[in-house]
């Protein structure tokens, strides 16, 4: 059985960051819908209610933030670096 995480997993890109919240990610998967580039997938750690959350692929991510806005929520933070 997976670990739950309950600090925030930080991904790092050249280009900014993607976070999540795993104490309020409860694994709907609208972000994973909603991606333009495709980039978020299912990770094999468990958010709050022991399903699985999600993590992106910070290669191919652009930082649109789609999916922060789509988080029923408030699971996801996006930041671009200026």
């Amino acid at each position: 059985m997976a670990k739950v995480n309950w600090e925030s997993a930080k991904y790092d890109g050249e280009k900014g960051f993607w976070a999540t919240f795993p104490n309020l990610c409860k694994g709907c998967g609208l972000c994973i819908e909603k991606c333009p580039v495709k980039c978020i997938g299912w990770s094999e750690e468990l958010g709050v209610y022991g399903t699985p959350r999600v993590e992106a692929d910070m290669e191919k991510c652009i930082l649109c933030g789609i999916c922060q806005m789509v988080c029923p929520d408030c699971a996801i933070r996006v930041e671009k670096n200026k």
